[in-house]
C-alpha cells in the first residue's frame, strides 16, 4: 500500500494540487484518489478482521498458564454473632466524647492536638498516597498518547544495509511520531487494580480516624495523670501544714516534761519525708506537662503553669447498654476489613494475568533522510494494528504470584479476626474496671470518712495527754492514704472512660459498603 495515500487531504497536499502542473510533471490519473480511498478502506477491514483473528486465538489459548496449586484456605471473617456481640444502639460516645467532662483547659488542649500533632501530618501525608495510587491506576484504564520528536545529524555507514551514495554519507535522520495505545480490560484486571487501590486508600482513611481517637484518648489519658498528680501535691501540701502544726504540739509537750526528743525527732523526721515527697511529685508533674506538650505538638513549656484539678473533671456514668454495632464503630477495625476487600482484588489482579492482554495501538508521524525532506509529501508514516501478550509457559511464576496473594487475604482475614477479639476484650475489661471502680470508690469514700474522724480524735487525746504520739503518726499515715486513694480512683475512673471510649471507637461512624459483608461467600 502507498504510504502517502492516508495524507491526500492534509494542507500540504493541497496546496500542493492547487498549484499548476509543472512540466514534466505527470498528469494524476482520474480516479487515483477514489482508487486510495477504496484501498484505505481494504485496509482498515483487514485490520479489524486481524484484530478478531487475535482474539479468538487468545480466547482459544487461554488455557495453556494454568490457575492449579493456587487454592485459598477457608479463612472466614468473624461475624457479630460468632463473638456474641450484643447490646443496645447506644449514642455513646459522641465524636468528642471528652467535652462530656465538662474541662474547658482539657478540650483546648485536645483541640490544640488533633489540629497541630506531627503524627497526624504523617498520616495525612500517607493518605495523599494512597489518593494519588487510585489517580494513578485508574489512569491507567484511559487511552494513553504520547509523542516524540528525533532530528540526528547521523553519518551513515558504507558497509551497512544502505548502499551509497547515502552510505558514507552524513544526513539528518528526522522522525516525528504521535502514538496511542489503549488496553482492552477484556478480563477486569484494570478494574480489579483500582478497586484494590480504592480498599487501599479507604483503609488509610480509616487508620487516621483511628489514629485521631487514639490521640485524642492518649491526651486526655496524660490530662488526668497531671490532675491527678497535682491533686497528690495539694494532699501533700495539706500534710505538711498538719504535721508542721503536729511538730509544734510536740515540742510544747518536750518543754513540758511530757515527751522526749524521741517524739520530736520522729516529728522532724515525718516533715522532711513530706517535703521529699512534694519534690517527688514535682519532678513527676513536670515530666507530664512536657509529655502533654509532646502530645499537643508544642514545645515541653508549654504547660508550665497548666495545673488541672480532678474535681473540676465530671466523670461521665457508665450507659445503660453498649453500642451493639462494634464492628462498624472502630476505625481500626474498618481499616481491616477494607485491608481484607483490597487484598480480595488483588486477587482478582492475579488471576487475571493468565489471560491475554490485549492493546490497540495506533501511530503517526512524520520521517526523513534529510532535514529539506522532512515536511515534504511521502514523508508520512503511520499504522494501526492489535498487540496482544499471552502467557503460554512461565515456568509457575503466575501460580506462584496467585497464591501470594491468596496468602495476604488469609492473613488480612486473621488479622482483622485477632482485632475483632482484641476489641471485644478492651470493651470487656474497661466495663469491668468502671464498674469495679464506682464500688471501690463508694467503699472508699466510707474509709475516708472513718480515718478523718480517727485522726481527728487522736489528736487531741494527744493534745490533752490521754495518748501517745505514735497513735497520732498511726492516723494520719492512713488518713493520706486514703485522701491518695481517692484522687487515684477517680483518676483511674476518669482514665477507663477515656480507654472505653476509645475502644468504643471514639464516636467514629463506619463508611464501609455493603460489599465488605459478603467476602466470605467470595471466597
Amino acid at each position: 500500500m502507498n504510504n502517502n495515500s492516508m495524507c491526500l487531504n492534509s494542507p500540504l497536499r493541497r496546496e500542493q494540487a492547487s498549484q499548476p502542473r509543472r512540466a514534466g510533471q505527470p498528469a494524476r490519473k482520474p480516479g487515483a484518489q477514489s482508487a486510495l480511498s477504496h484501498e484505505r478502506k481494504a485496509s482498515l477491514f483487514t485490520a479489524a478482521t486481524m484484530l478478531g483473528a487475535v482474539l479468538a486465538t487468545a480466547l482459544l489459548v487461554t488455557g495453556c498458564a494454568s490457575t492449579s496449586g493456587a487454592v485459598p484456605h477457608s479463612h472466614q471473617l468473624m461475624t457479630a454473632e460468632q463473638v456474641g456481640v450484643k447490646g443496645a444502639d447506644a449514642p455513646w460516645p459522641k465524636t468528642d466524647w471528652w467535652t462530656g467532662w465538662g474541662d474547658a483547659q482539657l478540650n483546648a488542649v485536645v483541640d490544640k492536638a488533633l489540629a497541630t500533632q506531627p503524627g497526624l501530618q504523617t498520616v495525612q501525608a500517607r493518605l495523599v498516597q494512597a489518593q494519588a495510587a487510585v489517580d494513578a491506576t485508574n489512569a491507567a484504564r484511559l487511552p494513553q498518547v504520547n509523542g516524540s520528536l528525533d532530528l540526528t545529524d547521523q553519518r551513515f555507514t558504507k558497509n551497512g544495509l544502505v548502499p551509497p551514495p547515502l552510505g558514507g554519507s552524513i544526513k539528518w535522520n528526522n522522525s516525528a511520531q504521535v502514538s496511542a495505545s489503549w488496553e482492552l480490560d477484556l478480563f477486569g484486571r484494570q478494574k480489579a487494580s483500582v478497586a484494590s487501590a480504592i480498599g487501599t486508600l479507604r483503609a488509610t482513611q480509616a487508620e487516621a480516624q483511628a489514629a485521631r481517637v487514639l490521640l485524642a484518648g492518649n491526651v486526655a489519658n496524660t490530662y488526668v495523670n497531671l490532675a491527678r498528680l497535682v491533686d497528690a501535691r495539694k494532699v501533700a501540701l495539706q500534710a505538711l501544714s498538719e504535721r508542721d502544726q503536729t511538730l509544734k504540739l510536740v515540742r510544747q509537750r518536750v518543754g513540758a516534761g511530757l515527751d522526749t526528743n524521741v517524739e520530736l525527732r520522729q516529728a522532724e523526721g515525718i516533715i522532711a519525708q513530706t517535703r521529699v515527697e512534694l519534690e517527688t511529685l514535682d519532678e513527676q508533674i513536670a515530666r507530664t506537662r512536657h509529655a502533654l506538650a509532646e502530645l499537643s505538638g508544642q514545645a515541653p513549656t508549654a504547660y508550665d503553669t497548666l495545673s488541672p484539678q480532678l474535681t473540676e473533671v465530671k466523670a461521665v456514668p457508665l450507659p445503660q447498654g453498649l453500642p451493639a454495632d462494634l464492628i462498624g464503630r472502630r476505625a481500626d477495625l474498618v481499616a481491616q476489613r477494607w485491608r481484607v476487600e483490597a487484598a480480595m482484588k488483588d486477587v482478582d489482579v492475579a488471576k487475571a494475568q493468565f489471560y491475554p492482554n490485549v492493546n490497540l495501538v495506533a501511530f503517526a508521524g512524520l520521517s526523513s533522510i534529510g532535514l529539506d525532506k522532512f515536511v515534504k509529501s511521502g514523508a508520512e508514516t503511520y499504522g494501526i494494528g492489535p498487540a496482544v501478550r499471552l502467557p503460554i509457559f512461565e515456568g509457575g511464576r503466575l501460580r506462584a504470584n496467585l497464591s501470594a496473594k491468596n496468602a495476604e487475604v488469609d492473613a488480612a482475614i486473621d488479622g482483622y479476626n485477632a482485632s475483632l477479639l482484641r476489641a471485644l476484650r478492651e470493651v470487656a475489661d474497661e466495663v469491668s474496671t468502671l464498674q469495679s471502680l464506682e464500688r471501690q470508690q463508694a467503699a472508699q469514700a466510707e474509709a475516708t470518712k472513718s480515718a478523718e474522724s480517727a485522726f481527728d480524735l487522736a489528736t487531741q487525746r494527744y493534745q490533752n495527754g490521754l495518748g501517745n504520739f505514735l497513735v497520732v503518726l498511726t492516723a494520719e499515715t492512713n488518713v493520706l492514704a486514703q485522701r491518695r486513694a481517692a484522687s487515684d480512683l477517680k483518676a483511674r475512673h476518669l482514665s477507663a472512660e477515656a480507654s472505653l471510649a476509645r475502644a468504643l471507637g471514639g464516636g467514629y461512624q463506619s463508611d464501609a459498603p455493603a460489599t465488605l459483608t459478603a467476602v466470605n461467600s467470595q471466597r
